[in-house]
């Protein structure tokens, strides 16, 4: 099996640690599939910054492939965070830096090496949108995070996304079952096969065109207890490796049993990523107050 992150990558500074460490949705998945023993990969865009540097050399030493990555003039995307009851805060960004601003645009090369992987993750997050139709056509499946923007939800996001993608993942948060029913059936019927949407300590439910499959949340020891950094993507890495251990393809669906063992897998490394500061560890402490990032924009 090969995973492959085309997209985001970030420096997630937490104000109240004052230590940042390496992440991004793509890069936390491709991470997360390589630690699980899947081969992956990460293709995105580097700022020329420090921070860039400090990204890039992470998910070099997980063993994460990056070597079809480029590295642009700018700044790289920055969140300031904090954490409050275990729970991350966002409070602000610099609307992900070069990775938006001057986002990858896929040549030949490019979509050959996607095209080398059983599966593909990109996210809202990403500035991709555009190149959702050549990677379809790269044959590849397609995973998306569609986060918890309602701008990600509206009829006509749906429309330019949902045609291309395999699987959607929502962060649903608090949201009633039935309006978490709903969403799923309004993912599904914009193009996507299979939608799974996460709740937190509710756990997930999944729709594929037919039936709600539901997931409890797995246990977590409140001792233990870092934060809630990275646990969507980890569920979802959990579940697609799950997913494409059973034979997913874009020719066979997995049954019904196999996307609610897939589930399970996602719910339990959801909940042992509860464990770890940050998405995947490399934490440096930073000077917080000098180091504000340019173009910064207040969490709204």
């Amino acid at each position: 099996m090969k995973v492959i992150g085309f997209g985001d990558n970030i420096v997630d500074r937490f104000l109240d640690r004052k230590v940042m460490y390496p992440g991004g949705n793509c890069v936390n998945v491709a991470v997360f599939a390589r630690r699980m023993g899947v081969e992956s990969g990460y293709l995105g865009v580097f700022g020329s910054d420090s921070l860039g540097a400090f990204v890039h050399d992470a998910i070099d030493a997980e063993g994460v492939d990056t070597s079809q990555c480029v590295i642009r003039d700018g700044l790289n995307g920055v969140t300031e965070i904090k954490v409050v009851d275990g729970d991350r805060v966002f409070l602000g960004w610099n609307e992900g830096g070069v990775t938006t601003s001057d986002p990858f645009v896929l040549e030949d090369e490019h979509l050959r090496y996607l095209a080398s992987a059983d599966l593909v993750h990109s996210s809202v997050y990403s500035a991709s949108e555009s190149q959702l139709p050549a990677l379809r056509n790269a044959g590849t499946l397609v995973s998306f995070d569609y986060s918890s923007e309602p701008e990600r939800r509206t009829d006509a996001y749906l429309a330019q996304t949902g045609p291309y993608v395999d699987l959607a993942l929502l962060s649903c948060g608090n949201m009633t079952v039935a309006a978490v029913e709903s969403d799923l059936k309004r993912v599904h019927a914009a193009g996507v096969s299979l939608a799974v949407g996460t709740r937190g300590q509710s756990g997930a439910m999944m729709y594929d065109g037919e039936r709600f499959l539901t997931q409890a949340a797995a246990p977590t020891d409140p001792l233990r207890f870092a934060d809630t950094m990275g646990c969507g993507d980890a569920f979802l890495a959990g579940l697609v490796v799950s997913l494409l251990g059973s034979g997913w393809s874009r020719s066979r669906r997995p049954p019904v049993e196999e996307c609610q063992k897939a589930l399970a897998r996602g719910a339990r490394s959801a909940a042992a990523q509860c464990y770890v500061e940050g998405a995947f560890g490399y934490g440096r402490a930073v000077e917080v107050a000098s180091s504000r990032p340019g173009n910064y924009q207040p969490a709204r």
